[in-house]
């Protein structure tokens, strides 16, 4: 079973970025797609993206698209998640999570939180106006 542990969080001013960070050890990375998610206080987790094993395709929330931008470097065991234009709204706990893979491609089933196999604790990130 592949352990996460998520950084980069903490508290920033609207229209800022931020770049999460969520390094993995255990199993072989490779084998796993990876995907982000965030969780306010009071809200249900929502997908926000995830990246296939070699890191070739990805799947955006289409919320999210356009904003986030989720990337992977195998050679370092890490997931990343870069945010853009932060607003309040995009104040959460963020959590990576892992899901063996054997394909490429990517569906919606990436977006559901109980498909994934292994979560991190997660990163706080808070936006003040």
């Amino acid at each position: 079973q592949v352990q996460l542990v998520e950084s980069g969080g903490g508290l920033m001013q609207a229209g800022g970025s931020l770049t999460l960070s969520c390094a993995a050890s255990g199993r072989t990375f490779s084998s796993y797609a990876m995907g982000w998610f965030r969780q306010a206080p009071g809200k249900e987790r929502t997908f926000i993206a995830a990246i296939s094993r070699s890191g070739g395709n990805t799947y955006y929330s289409e919320s999210m698209k356009g904003r986030f931008t989720i990337s992977r470097d195998n050679a370092k065991n890490t997931v990343y998640l870069q945010m853009n234009d932060l607003e309040p709204e995009d104040t959460a706990v963020y959590h990576c999570a892992a899901r063996i893979s054997r394909l490429e491609r990517l569906t919606h089933i990436y977006a559901s939180a109980q498909n994934y196999d292994a979560w991190g604790q997660g990163t706080q990130v808070t936006v003040s106006s």
